[in-house]
Formats: C-alpha cells, structure tokens, sequence
C-alpha cells in the first residue's frame, strides 16, 4: 500500500498492541497508571564483554529480528572514567560481518571500528578487542558501522564520569536513547526509497491546501508558487526521507504506548542524558511545563542555556538539567522533525501518575530561504529567478564527474577562499560560495545560490512557535578553546544529491568515485559545509573535534556532529591532531553510502 493511502487506525493499532502488553503485564487498566520504571542496564568498569547477536522483538503485534549487545535493545550503557584504560572485547554471533564504532571517542584511527578504514570488522565467529585509553568525559554511545544494523537496534549509550569533581551536580542521572523501528527491513526501506524518494512522506500537498492557498493569497501568486515548485520538480513538504508510515519511535527501546519512566522526588536535580541514536529522524524534544537547562552538547559541557525545547539530530547528544518542583508526572516528548511521529516517556515522583502527552505539531512547510535564496518567501518572482537558475542544473551541460572535486587540494583552497574570516552568530549570507565542477551533473539536481550561516535560526516547524528553542547560536563552550590559534587554510565542502533520485553526494561526487581529504598532522583548517540541498544533514567527522565557529573564538563549542540546515552554510574548525584514515559522512543512514569521505591525516 503506498503511504499515501496510509491507515491512521494502523498507528492506533500499533500503539493499542504495545499499551495493551505493557499494561496487562502490570494487571492495571490504561488509564490508571504509568508502566513501572525500568531499571537501566549499566556496564560499569575498565573489561567488558559484548556480544553481537539476533534477537526476536515485538513493537507493533508483529515478531521481527532486530541485532542487538548482549540481549539488550538498546545496548547496554557503558560506563568508564575518565584517564583510564578499556577494553572491549566484541564477539559477532551474527551470520555476517559486523563492527561496533565509537561514536565521538577520540582514540587510536585503529580502534574507530568502521571496516573499510579503521580494520576489516568483526566475521561472523569472531572476535576483536577494542583498546585504549579515555581521554575526556561526558555522554557519548555507541553503534554498528556495517550495512545497516544501526537500524536494527544495534546502538547503545556510553557515559564517561569526569577524573575529577562534575561540573554540574545531580541527585537523579538517567540516559535517554531515542531511536526509530520498522517492522520491514532496512533493505526494503532503501528499494523503496530509490523507487520513489517521497515514498513515506505523509505530508504531500492535496487540493484541499491549494484552495486554502488560493484564499490566503490569490490564484496568481498561488500559481506562481507552485510553478516555482514544479519546475524545480521539488516539495516544500520534503521534510524527512522515512517517516512515521514505517517507523514506531523509541525511547530507551519503548514504544509510546509502553512509557519508558523515570521517578523523582519533588526539589530534586534530574539529569537527562538525551542520545539521538535514530537512522534517519530528527527529534525535537521537550518536556511540558519544565524549563530545561542545557549543559553540554556532544559531551562538551558549555555555558548552561535555559530552554523549553531542543532539536537534536541524529547522532548529537544533549545534557539537560530540571527541577521538578510539584507533585506532578511530565511528558518526556521527543517528536519527529516532520511530525509524523513521536517518541515519549514519564518522569514522574509516583509511578501511578502519568502526564498529557501534548498533540503533534503542524507539519513544517519549507521556505525560499530552505533552498538557499536570499529573498523573503512573499517575494515569489524574485525568487523565481533563482528556481530557473537551479532548474538549469538539469540542462544539456550536466556531465558524470566521477573524479575528486578539485578544491580539496590544499594549495587551491587556500587561494580561493582565506579572507571571509570566522563565522558570526546571525543568519546573513556567508560571502562567496564556489559551486566546483562537479556539481554539475546527473547526481546533483539542486544547488544553494545564497546560503546563510543561520545559526541562530532553530529550523524549519521551530520558528516562531511560542516556546525559547535552542539554537547553535546559544552554544558557549564553559572552558576555553583548546586551541586558539588562526585557520591554516580553508577547505569548502558541498553537501549535494538529487532528491528525486535519490542520489547523494558530497561535491557531486559519490564515495565510490572520490580522493581521500588530506589533512597535514598539527594543522589548524577552517572548514565550510554548503548545503545544497533541501534536506538537514547530521556531518560527522570521525577522530576529531568540530569547534563550531559561533562568534565567539575564546569559547567555541566542540562538537562531533554538525547539523547542516537545508540551504545552509555552517563553518567549524578543525585541529588534526589524530593521524590516520578517519570517516567524514552524514549520520542519516540511508545518505551515507553516498555522502561520505575519508579524511587522511599524514
């Protein structure tokens, strides 16, 4: 059944089977109580033991194999110390090779865990032992880097105390690992998503929206939108590849119907450790009727910023602090970036009181400044002209440009682009953006012709919605930049795809067919992310740090994962300081195949 034609019983149904199991477990009715708090499965110590294995899972009435450590989805949480040694010894009992990535640890390229770069991975029997010392603190997880068994459930929490006194103080400490499921298997996700890219979009435009449309503004400034639209062959309501059609959204393995909780008692700090260890969904959390303080982003701790909600990408972490100060249970929400779905839990001082879990946003509707434009989005026939210009980009003059794009060499970057200086905290245009060659071609069907940095702009379906949204803008590191100096050289990188084809690239140029990024040992390197395309991407750099240029050089937050608004330029620095093959890609699963690189730091 194509998702268009999706069943709205079929996620009641869904939600029914889970609350219905959880509940008669508990021998209570629905409405009279929340599940009963689930104990957190903790591995503490410097020796662990983990085991790669099938198991049989249950989320929507029907049984699946999901790929989980040992017997546990999410994997356990590992818990180590800051300055001393671990040891991991990983066992795959699967019938195919598999791997366990350390993501955002800074250790040996040896001991990374992605195949292909770090070692060969982990056959089926055998075995490998992870070793190395642990040199920094916070929240971080875990994850596979082979095929696809991130999606199957192969993820899991890694906390890291600090060798000396915390920064910040709690009396409650819980980790929350959000994630998404499906019922098909992330092979036919993929088929699907080639045979049509918006295959799971439940937010296409109807007739309905045109007349509403046509009301608001008129026929002709309707039909000048939508031709727009059209001749891009684009949707403003692109807003995630896979959706709530297939997806049952997790928090720490459970579904909403089964309420993950966690107690309190009234007064009390409560630390949230919120990890987005989804393949593809962007979540955007919040608890209603607490204020969260956020303290750290990646297991960096920065200035604390009070908020009523955060979007979290996938693979970034975020550490909050609350005060609960009545008697009351709340909603832990955390809502799919389209809207389609939901994650969610209770933090509660009594497991016999559960909250209002608030409705779905209004879907997000994309805008000019999404794709890229520097015009307002009333101003449709200025922005026309710049659709015909990225309309051109499927003209006669497209070509393959298998080869490495040309800007990555070191001596080329530095000539073109040294002067723009450091990135502010605003949201104005970035200063000159080089298209390379080869963005043109059959793999690129959009390019951004005047991206912003829009750092202090929270993203689509968060403007202007009423609450205080955390945006990369507020992110002050709390200690200063480890390392202070200048930008050697710049380096422009170009997050490119054809959506309707779903293609990815990076520079036009898929992974199969690209040089490796070279990076000289002790360098300082300004590096510019361009998104071209209408779609956020999670960039992860393996090895080493991203220090988010925000404004402020003294305390620019460090981060692991960088997320790329759509149409957006996004600047950071990098120390390379980490010799070896490291991966540089986009955490949406389903991108990265294309939309990756080696990083080489000799």
């Amino acid at each position: 059944m194509p998702p268009h034609h999706f069943d709205r019983s079929r996620r009641r149904f869904v939600l029914g089977t889970a609350s219905a199991v959880a509940l008669a477990a508990l021998g209570a009715p629905p409405c009279a109580r929340a599940a009963a708090p689930t104990p957190q499965n903790t591995l503490s110590g410097n020796r662990f033991d983990l085991a790669i294995a099938y198991r049989r899972v249950n989320f929507t009435g029907a049984e699946k194999f999901a790929t989980v450590v040992n017997d546990s989805l999410p994997a356990p949480i590992l818990r180590w110390r800051e300055g001393e040694e671990v040891a991991l010894r990983v066992s795959n009992q699967l019938a195919v090779d598999s791997s366990i990535h350390w993501h955002g640890i800074v250790l040996p390229a040896s001991m990374d865990g992605v195949p292909g770069l770090s070692f060969a991975g982990i056959a089926p029997g055998e075995s490998f032992e992870y070793r190395f010392k642990v040199r920094q603190h916070g929240t971080y997880w875990y994850h596979s880097h082979s095929n696809f068994q991130e999606q199957t459930g192969l993820y899991g929490a890694i906390i890291i105390d600090p060798a000396g006194a915390d920064a910040f103080s709690a009396d409650r400490d819980y980790v929350v690992v959000l994630s998404d499921w499906s019922d098909e298997s992330p092979q036919t996700i993929a088929a699907n998503l080639k045979r049509e890219s918006d295959y799971y979009n439940l937010h296409r435009r109807t007739a309905g929206d045109l007349w509403r449309e046509i009301r608001a503004q008129g026929v002709r400034e309707t039909w000048n939108e939508r031709a727009m639209w059209n001749r891009m062959r684009m949707s403003d309501r692109d807003i995630a590849d896979v959706s709530g059609y297939t997806y049952t959204y997790l928090m720490n393995g459970h579904t909403p119907a089964a309420d993950w909780t966690a107690l309190f008692r009234r007064g009390e700090r409560v630390r949230l450790r919120f990890i987005n260890a989804s393949a593809m969904t962007f979540f955007d959390v919040r608890i209603p009727g607490l204020k969260m303080k956020v303290i750290s982003c990646d297991g960096q701790y920065i200035e604390p910023v009070s908020v009523d909600e955060f979007r979290l990408g996938v693979a970034e972490t975020c550490d909050v602090l609350v005060e609960p100060a009545h008697d009351i249970a709340y909603t832990l929400f955390a809502q799919a970036m389209d809207r389609s779905g939901y994650a969610r839990g209770t933090l509660t001082p009594d497991p016999a009181l559960r909250a209002e879990v608030p409705a779905l946003d209004a879907p997000p509707v994309l805008t000019h400044i999404d794709m890229g434009m520097s015009h307002d989005s009333t101003h449709v026939e200025h922005a026309d002209h710049d659709a015909h210009q990225m309309h051109d980009m499927h003209g006669p003059h497209a070509d393959h440009h298998d080869s490495a794009a040309h800007h990555h060499d070191s001596d080329n970057a530095a000539d073109m682009h040294h002067a723009h200086g450091p990135a502010r905290a605003g949201s104005e245009e970035y200063g000159e953006i080089v298209h390379p060659a080869s963005e043109r071609g059959p793999r690129v069907d959009m390019q951004a012709q005047s991206p912003r940095l829009r750092l202090d702009d929270p993203g689509p379906g968060l403007r202007n919605n009423g609450r205080r949204v955390l945006t990369y803008a507020d992110l002050r590191n709390l200690v200063p930049t480890p390392d202070p100096r200048d930008p050697e050289r710049e380096i422009q990188i170009h997050l490119t795809g054809n959506m309707q084809r779903f293609l990815w690239s990076i520079d036009g140029v898929p992974y199969a067919h690209a040089e490796p990024i070279a990076l000289h040992y002790g360098e300082r390197v300004r590096v510019v992310l361009v998104n071209d395309t209408m779609m956020s991407h999670p960039m992860h750099l393996h090895g080493m740090w991203s220090d988010l240029e925000t404004g402020d050089g003294a305390r620019l937050p460090r981060k692991h994962t960088v997320a790329v608004q759509p149409g957006a330029v996004l600047t950071h620095l990098v120390t390379a300081d980490a010799p070896g093959s490291w991966a540089w890609h986009c955490h949406l699963l389903y991108h990265m195949a294309g939309m990756f690189r080696e990083a080489y730091v000799s």
